[in-house]
């Protein structure tokens, strides 16, 4: 690499001199936060845009932006998506795969966070059905449009620090319901899917690599209330300050989503594949208590992404 980049790098930084003229790039979550700014800053340097999105209208409002300021041959589309729902999940992969265009890289950006005890239409507990299984199902159905080359980058969260996945009880039937345990089962799950598709398709020359973004005030966190997120910043900044490290700050939204475009067309494939990044960055596996950098070594472990997989296929109905 010959520019270092890092947790205050910008979209436009990561991607400055970069032309993405000719490549086609699917974006799930663009209706708001991370998920538009992703998608405009890969349109204003060139790329074609598939945006998914559970709200159509909504997401044209949220994404006026990204279609003006696309250019050099940019643009954006959009299709239905609800991660919520493998009957919406399945529609949107039939047709991509009807349409038949190839993608040079899937961003499975969209997600929920700390949501109530609830369900998909699945059945499934909200934050793994959602965060995990619809972007499982959706990704290995369209895995025969990403070309030789192309990448999948999933979002995940140092939140995965939270909770490994539990494959014995993943619904939360026999475990008493945390917010932020469901959340960070879903966000593990996130990394271990990562890992084991660069397993199967990195013969095939493609790669795939999870992220963390970084804390940023978007939609995501709407699930919170003020208490809730003053005392995840309290636990976070303790563990920063038990570390040696300066207080929690927020990142902007085009700081958060540089990690997912930086990953996605700029870091060295091998660089990033099979692997979590952050700050612009492939993490270092860290061991100690709360919330900070690094990534715990059981989101990187192959067998357990594998014993994931079964699972994830087993749960959905559906082998890949």
């Amino acid at each position: 690499m010959t520019t270092a980049f890092g947790a205050t790098s910008t979209t436009d930084e990561v991607l400055d001199g970069i032309s993405l003229t000719g490549k086609r790039i699917l974006v799930t979550g663009v209706s708001a936060g991370l998920g538009v700014e992703t998608a405009r800053a890969l349109a204003a340097h060139g790329a074609e845009v598939v945006g998914a999105a559970r709200d159509l209208a909504k997401a044209h409002r949220a994404t006026e932006s990204v279609r003006a300021g696309a250019k050099h041959g940019g643009g954006l589309e959009l299709v239905e998506l609800d991660l919520a729902s493998l009957a919406s999940v399945r529609a949107c992969a039939d047709a991509l795969l009807a349409d038949g265009r190839a993608f040079d890289v899937i961003i499975a950006n969209a997600g929920v966070m700390a949501t109530p005890r609830g369900t998909t239409a699945d059945g499934f507990e909200t934050q793994f059905g959602t965060n995990h299984l619809g972007h499982f199902v959706l990704v290995n159905r369209i895995a025969s449009l990403l070309k030789p080359g192309g990448r999948l980058v999933n979002l995940s969260s140092a939140g995965h620090r939270f909770a490994d996945v539990d494959l014995d009880d993943p619904n939360f039937e026999h475990t008493p319901y945390a917010e932020f345990t469901a959340y960070g089962r879903s966000k593990t799950a996130n990394i271990l899917f990562a890992v084991e598709f660069d397993r199967r398709h990195r013969q095939s020359g493609i790669r795939a690599t999870a992220v963390h973004p970084g804390g940023i005030e978007t939609e995501l966190g709407r699930h919170m209330t003020i208490e809730a997120r003053g005392a995840l910043i309290k636990s976070i900044n303790e563990s920063q300050a038990a570390a040696g490290l300066p207080p929690f700050s927020y990142k902007t939204i085009p700081q958060g989503a540089a990690t997912s475009v930086w990953a996605a067309v700029v870091a060295p494939a091998d660089e990033v594949g099979g692997r979590y990044c952050e700050d612009c960055h492939v993490a270092e596996i860290t061991t100690g208590e709360g919330i900070r950098g690094g990534v715990r070594a059981y989101a990187l472990e192959p067998e357990h992404a594998k014993v994931l997989w079964t699972k994830s296929e087993e749960m959905v109905g559906e082998r890949f």
